[in-house]
């Protein structure tokens, strides 16, 4: 049995020669129109999602999360967002991803993604959103954006995700990731 490395690096791409070209293209000088963040709170072997019930991407399964709004910082925001889509004050959080979504015709969106397993209260429904817990192993990808199928099974390993995403009409036309694994730590709130 062999174990992983600690400098556990890795890279995929997907879409297609001509594809990732326009990706890269696109990219130059790119900036996006706003932040969001994600924010997956992890429990043993269990992760909590939520369906969403409004705004983007109502109806599908995903973490709680949302825009940045203007003087905050991505962690604050998650934070903030959890706490008003499911009642969780999340006390300990690490940054595990840093998503770029291409747009073709949409708006551009630069993600943040964080782990807790530190948090107080318990889920609870909100206008919002219905939290429900899966375990890892058995996460809703139907259910979810097309790419989370792609870098979150590397961020619930534990690695640290850099992705670029070429997006039409929520369909991910191609893909671009670079990983490597974390060490434990995390930001301490409060």
């Amino acid at each position: 049995m062999s174990r992983r490395q600690t400098n556990e690096r890795g890279r995929e791409s997907g879409g297609g020669a001509a594809l990732l070209q326009e990706l890269h293209q696109r990219l130059a000088g790119w900036r996006p129109q706003f932040i969001g963040t994600l924010m997956f709170i992890r429990d043993g072997h269990r992760v909590l999602l939520i369906r969403k019930k409004r705004g983007l991407g109502a109806g599908r399964i995903n973490a709680p999360g949302g825009k940045v709004e203007a003087g905050e910082s991505p962690l604050a925001c998650a934070v903030r967002e959890t706490r008003e889509e499911i009642g969780v004050t999340v006390l300990h959080a690490a940054l595990m991803a840093e998503l770029r979504f291409v747009e073709r015709v949409d708006q551009q969106w630069y993600g943040y993604a964080f782990v807790a397993s530190d948090y107080d209260g318990m889920p609870t429904e909100t206008v919002e959103a219905t939290p429900h817990w899966f375990a890892a192993d058995h996460i809703p990808y139907d259910e979810m954006w097309e790419d989370d199928r792609l870098w979150l099974p590397h961020v619930l390993a534990g690695r640290f995700v850099k992705a670029n995403f070429l997006f039409e009409s929520s369909a991910a036309l191609a893909h671009e990731l670079r990983w490597t694994a974390m060490r434990q730590g995390g930001l301490r709130l409060g």
